[in-house]
């Protein structure tokens, strides 16, 4: 039995806990931080074998040509890509500032980005679980480009409310994915930057394209937004270079609805567009990709009701 409060108690015990981690990765170098990623990464990945059949099913799909030692090999990097991720997102905000940005970013087709941004319409960005792109709101706001991502709540408040902090540090701001519809359409009639994510799985109502080889649901709105709104849908990655903090950041692709062809405008045709972009662009890197989340699911055939078979039955 739960006493009163406990569920409160035990939220702000968990928060306390992640502060005091954040405290204690800020006051080590970024390079001691990575030898402690490189140790968690061998821990997961050969001694206790974190999600070690989802990881081996999804490469093994992904990249049947790969042998078994690359695809432990990649299964490791992977790992410590998380771990690292998650150090240069505690080091941020110490690191990287409006006055030396340029130091650990290198912009790809920043003209795209900018041209696109400047335009008197919403934008849309779309990325995937590749790379940090955590830090790539964060690095859009040093550069004076507010955005607003749709992410789930997270069920702790204390660490919601912290997470949330950092990512509005320079301006990116979190809406709710439930609940949220009013400010997302607010947010586009003003012209504003719209980032989603675009690789999440949508269930057995999800707009289902193509995905290395293999078919996967994801959600329709974000398609619907640039066919809506008349957005321009920009594709962005954020990969990790040859240290950490160091990324590449950029657009491989933008897709403007008042000029696509006529043959994109459908919500299949726009997922399966930036789909595509998402797979090219893991294939560079394929370690700093989220292997370890379900992004193909079979679902099963629902069984039929009672009275569904009670008419069938009549009906015969």
């Amino acid at each position: 039995m739960r006493l009163p409060g406990y569920s409160n108690a035990k939220d702000y015990a968990a928060y306390l806990v992640v502060r005091i981690f954040v405290c204690v990765v800020q006051a080590m170098p970024v390079e001691s931080c990575a030898a402690v990623a490189r140790f968690l990464a061998t821990l997961c990945s050969s001694v206790f074998k974190i999600r070690r059949r989802l990881l081996e099913e999804n490469l093994k799909h992904a990249f049947p040509e790969m042998t078994a030692e690359k695809r432990h090999e990649l299964r490791w990097k992977m790992w410590e890509h998380l771990f690292l991720l998650v150090v240069e997102v505690i080091h941020a905000p110490r690191k990287i500032h409006h006055t030396n940005w340029r130091e650990y970013v290198t912009l790809v087709n920043a003209d795209q980005i900018i041209r696109t941004f400047f335009d008197d319409r919403p934008t849309v960005i779309i990325c995937g679980h590749y790379g940090n792109f955590e830090l790539s709101g964060f690095v859009l706001g040093i550069l004076g480009f507010p955005s607003f991502t749709i992410a789930r709540t997270l069920d702790n408040p204390y660490l919601d409310r912290f997470v949330n902090e950092f990512r509005g540090m320079t301006g990116q701001y979190i809406l709710p994915k439930e609940g949220s519809a009013g400010a997302v359409e607010q947010v586009l009639q003003q012209g504003g930057i719209i980032a989603l994510l675009g690789d999440q799985n949508a269930g057995r109502k999800g707009c289902w394209v193509e995905f290395f080889g293999r078919p996967a649901s994801s959600h329709k709105a974000i398609a619907l937004f640039p066919l809506a709104s008349g957005a321009p849908a920009i594709f962005c990655f954020a990969r990790r270079a040859e240290r950490p903090l160091s990324q590449v950041m950029g657009t491989t692709s933008v897709l403007d609805p008042l000029t696509m062809d006529g043959d994109m405008r459908s919500v299949t045709a726009i997922t399966q567009w930036y789909t595509r972009l998402l797979e090219t662009t893991i294939r560079e890197a394929p370690e700093q990709y989220w292997w370890v989340h379900r992004r193909w699911r079979d679902y099963k055939p629902r069984p039929k009701r009672k009275a569904e078979k009670t008419d069938q039955a009549k009906a015969a």
